[in-house]
């Protein structure tokens, strides 16, 4: 039986806001927008890929769960984004306004620098090794 993961929530104080990072920032494809009622939409984001988990936007909806859109894991990297390019994928990044936190480094794994996403969270930039 094959498995795979779909989606991973991501919490957001706004859609909007949200959704105008990921496609400028990171380059990201909106795959679904769609109104559930009550102010909740079902937003899908993620790389034009057929392959690999994508995002579903989650508006906060109460005090308690906004105070976690910035704590995605405690401060550490949350996120990992592999590229086949780290060079122009940084570039791109920049131009687009992301801030990345460190110089590119060069480690066993591969070629990586943490980034920040719209909420503070930190991302790895990440060129596997081959």
């Amino acid at each position: 039986m094959a498995k795979h993961i779909a989606l991973i929530t991501y919490l957001v104080r706004e859609y909007a806001e949200a959704i105008t990072w990921f496609q400028n920032g990171l380059g990201f494809k909106l795959f679904d927008d769609t109104e559930m009622g009550g102010g909740k939409r079902w937003v899908v984001v993620g790389p034009d890929t057929s392959s690999g988990a994508r995002f579903l936007l989650a508006k906060a909806a109460s005090h308690e769960q906004s105070t976690f859109i910035d704590k995605a894991a405690g401060g550490r990297v949350a996120f990992f984004l592999h590229t086949d390019d780290f060079q122009n994928e940084q570039k791109s990044m920049l131009k687009a306004g992301v801030k990345f936190l460190e110089t590119p480094r060069h480690e066993p794994y591969g070629t990586v620098a943490v980034f920040e996403d719209l909420y503070g969270n930190h991302w790895d930039l990440l060129q596997p090794k081959t």
